[in-house]
């Protein structure tokens, strides 16, 4: 039996190109950092440990249950974290250090709406939805850390 499935793949050029391509597509995919982190060369900020259980039935993180409500974390991250209720399945989270400043007593970042500001003169804006610059597409984004909604809890690690 093996024999004849030899011959079938010997003789048809089409599933030889078929299964070659299939596996030029397996190993493309393969990367060393499957870890999802889009900060891995920023050379200016380096990913504290975070590991962070939110209970949404507290006070303290009541605002979290309503979409497009936002939480500042301060004591967490590098800066502090900002955490974005998008639409009650999907949060983000990101630190309120500017990524493309190293941490100094300006670079923290302050809030007006979904808008983060650096303080250090250079007018850099981040998104807190998207954690992506307002307009210099060069730049590094903000530090994101992963997020994940289980029943009433919030969980943020990196």
């Amino acid at each position: 039996m093996d024999l004849l499935y030899f011959r079938i793949l010997k003789n048809n050029k089409m599933l030889r190109y078929l299964i070659a391509f299939f596996l030029l597509v397996l190993l493309a995919s393969c990367g060393k950092n499957d870890d999802g982190k889009v900060n891995d060369n920023n050379p200016y900020l380096t990913a504290p440990i975070v590991n962070l259980n939110l209970n949404l039935n507290l006070p303290e993180y009541n605002p979290l249950q309503f979409p497009g409500n936002y939480l500042i974390l301060s004591q967490q991250g590098i800066k502090g974290i900002v955490v974005y209720n998008v639409n009650n399945s999907l949060y983000t989270a990101f630190d309120l250090s500017d990524p493309n400043h190293l941490p100094s007593n300006c670079s923290k970042m302050t809030l007006e709406g979904i808008i983060a500001t650096c303080e250090c003169g250079d007018g850099n804006k981040y998104d807190i939805v998207t954690g992506q610059h307002q307009s210099n597409q060069q730049s590094y984004p903000m530090l994101a850390y992963r997020v994940l909604r289980n029943g009433n809890t919030v969980s943020i690690t990196n």
